[in-house]
């Protein structure tokens, strides 16, 4: 499957009051090769691996598969993962019928919010509500895999 999504700074906290629904995240890399990255995380009990391909060249796009496994072997896996495992909550929101996620880091990265829209294509346009800040997408140092390595 291929996702499309476009990812942002966040400028406030307003964000809170719309949110509908918040998790807390822990996510680990077994690989960073951009060709193949390979993540576990773990979200509301439950264990996932996903693999993403390289991402296209204004960074909106890239193949991603991703599985449910038992949160047991997540926890596993978790542990064999590069260091800095990241953790954060998720915050999700709607706007204007638009699904946004977004992530409050803690630790190495505390105060680093960022906010994710997936698109059904390239050319979709949408409205940003007024917490979203500079547009970020594409650059890998707002990456997941790269700031499990930077503090």
């Amino acid at each position: 499957m291929i996702e499309i999504e476009r990812k942002f700074l966040v400028n406030s906290s307003l964000f809170k009051e719309q949110s509908h629904k918040k998790t807390k995240i822990i996510q680990g890399y077994l690989s960073k090769d951009p060709e193949r990255t390979v993540r576990i995380r773990i979200r509301e009990n439950k264990g996932f691996i996903t693999i993403k391909g390289v991402s296209s060249g204004n960074g909106l796009s890239r193949y991603e598969w991703e599985k449910e496994i038992p949160v047991q072997e997540a926890n596993e896996l978790i542990l064999l993962c590069l260091p800095k495992v990241i953790k954060k909550t998720r915050f999700e929101v709607y706007f204007k019928g638009v699904l946004f996620e977004v992530d409050e880091f803690e630790a190495d990265h505390k105060g680093l919010v960022l906010a994710e829209v997936e698109l059904q294509s390239e050319t979709e346009a949408i409205e940003l509500p007024p917490w979203i800040d500079e547009e970020v997408t594409g650059k890998k140092e707002f990456y997941n895999s790269y700031l499990s390595s930077s503090s």
